[in-house]
């Protein structure tokens, strides 16, 4: 919120909007080929504490940020920041199967996604007036501190975790996950339909849309903070209605309601308070979308291979993430109306669906439940 604030009281460009949105996903995609083979060999509970203090650092340091002549430094800083909190996460989801039968993997992931999306709502909705009233330091300041919470909390908790220790060098981990995949192309497959989710990175659109239509109307973190929070409220209700509903075969319409979801936005994004409803529509299908092709992936997967496939399937995810974000800057900067954008992301969900469906009818996948 204070970074895409900052961004637009220096009057940088869309392209540079689209640029820093990208850069909240890319760092996780260079990490990936090696934060799998790290994961796989070493305690998670250390390795996740570690990565909480370069969050820490990372997010203090952006109190340096004062003007335009400093936006190398807050590419720097936005890197190394998420590149921890990429690491992190697949830290994260790579132990919850360690931890968890199959019976209970789904609810979990579904649990964390709603944990995440309800803390999402609430932190762009309190921040969007923290940002407002306060100003982007004070933000930078309370975010740093939220992670000093999180990292006591992390060190209070006792998580024991027998590590298996690889012989094999880290390239040959690297060459037998590709050896693997090879072996069991329904990994790869499942791994590319999660990667369709990564076309919900819509921060650059939001930022954007604000600064086109809003701006006269509402104080600009207020506008970013409202709509973030209105799509994450959709991002916490829609699993109540998807939970006992979904199953292996139905995952396919979810992706197509994700499409019309988007492509109802694009027809309501010239007025805010029609945007706000329609971000609601937009955030029903996003968790159930995440949470069920991750768990199939898990499912799916040896877990000696735990750490190295979900590093990839996080690499996939968030470099489509990542274009996302690149395609939406550099097409406003090309003169295309916001709404053809959003109509272009919204193919993309019925893309995914499409490829969904061939993957349920080509490879033997297990049914979550």
């Amino acid at each position: 919120m204070a970074i895409y604030t900052l961004l637009l009281d220096m009057e940088v460009s869309a392209a540079v909007v689209g640029f820093v949105a990208m850069l909240h996903f890319i760092a996780g995609v260079f990490q990936a080929p090696f934060s799998g083979p790290i994961i796989d060999s070493m305690k998670p509970k250390k390795l996740m504490l570690i990565l909480i203090v370069f969050e820490i650092f990372a997010t203090l340091f952006l109190l340096f940020i004062n003007d335009i002549s400093d936006l190398y430094l807050l590419y720097i800083l936005i890197f190394i920041k998420m590149a921890a909190a990429s690491f992190y996460f697949t830290t994260e989801m790579s132990l919850l199967p360690k931890i968890l039968d199959a019976s209970k993997l789904q609810k979990a992931n579904e649990l964390h996604s709603i944990i995440w999306s309800l803390s999402y709502t609430l932190g762009m909705a309190l921040s969007g007036f923290v940002v407002y009233m306060l100003g982007v330091k004070v933000a930078f300041i309370l975010d740093a501190s939220i992670f000093v919470v999180s990292f006591y909390l992390l060190y209070k908790l006792d998580i024991e975790i027998e590590i298996k220790k690889e012989k094999e060098k880290l390239l040959d981990m690297m060459r037998d996950t590709f050896r693997y995949l090879k072996k069991f192309p329904h990994a790869m497959h499942l791994m590319f339909v999660h990667a369709f989710v990564g076309l919900t990175a819509f921060d650059a659109l939001v930022v954007l849309m604000v600064d086109e239509y809003y701006a006269g109307i509402i104080a600009t973190s207020l506008a970013i903070g409202l709509l973030h929070a209105s799509r994450a409220l959709g991002l916490v209700i829609g699993p109540m209605f998807f939970t006992k509903w979904i199953n292996n075969k139905r995952i396919m319409y979810v992706f197509i309601l994700q499409g019309l979801a988007v492509m109802l936005w694009s027809f309501m994004m010239h007025d805010f308070y029609l945007s706000l409803f329609a971000s609601v529509i937009v955030g029903l299908f996003t968790t159930t979308l995440w949470s069920y092709t991750y768990t199939l992936l898990q499912k799916n997967i040896e877990e000696k291979y735990y750490g190295r496939i979900v590093a990839y399937n996080d690499m996939l995810f968030l470099g489509t993430a990542a274009f996302t974000s690149f395609m939406i800057g550099f097409l406003r900067s090309n003169d295309f109306a916001l709404e053809s954008i959003a109509l272009i992301l919204a193919s993309g969900f019925i893309v995914g669906g499409i490829y969904y469906a061939w993957v349920i009818k080509s490879q033997k996948i297990e049914e979550i439940t």
